[in-house]
């Protein structure tokens, strides 16, 4: 069985004001039109997550609230502390722990995590992520043999509503 996995880059925040922590940074407008648009383009993809990985930051959780409004068969969501400051091979070993049933996985992180994941995968095509951009790459055995170069990215689309 193919997996597929999405990394989705969270989209526009606004800058800390007021000593306000970062994990508390809302998205601006433009960052809640993009999200949405990024919803919409899984949904023209059908790729409907099964189980999604999500950053408890605010802008994250925005991100997919705003994402996950046009796929209403997405599955269960996941929001963990351990994604806001993972690096790629932290990111790496959650998806590799991922349940093998799951086909499609989708993880909603931040920079410059994301880019050096899809990089990881498929150093040819992955790289370089704006805000509210998904990277989508094909994992042809379990998610446990999940691997640098194993999964070359498939599709790449940069949201904007």
């Amino acid at each position: 069985m193919t997996r597929l996995l999405v990394l989705l880059r969270h989209a526009k925040a606004e800058e800390p004001y007021n000593g306000q922590p970062d994990k508390q940074r809302p998205l601006t407008a433009r960052g809640l039109a993009d999200a949405t648009a990024a919803g919409a383009w899984l949904a023209s993809q059908d790729l409907v997550p099964e189980l999604v990985l999500c950053s408890a930051a605010r802008r994250t959780k925005q991100t997919w609230e705003q994402a996950s409004a046009a796929l209403p068969g997405a599955g269960e969501v996941r929001h963990l502390d351990e994604l806001y400051g993972a690096g790629p091979l932290e990111l790496l070993e959650l998806v590799r722990a991922a349940d093998p049933r799951i086909g499609t996985l989708l993880v909603v992180g931040h920079n410059p995590t994301m880019e050096l994941m899809a990089a990881l995968l498929d150093p040819e095509r992955g790289g370089r992520m704006k805000t509210a951009q998904l990277s989508v790459h094909s994992q042809a055995g379990t998610w446990d043999g999940l691997a640098a170069r194993s999964a070359p990215q498939v599709a790449s689309h940069v949201a904007r509503g």
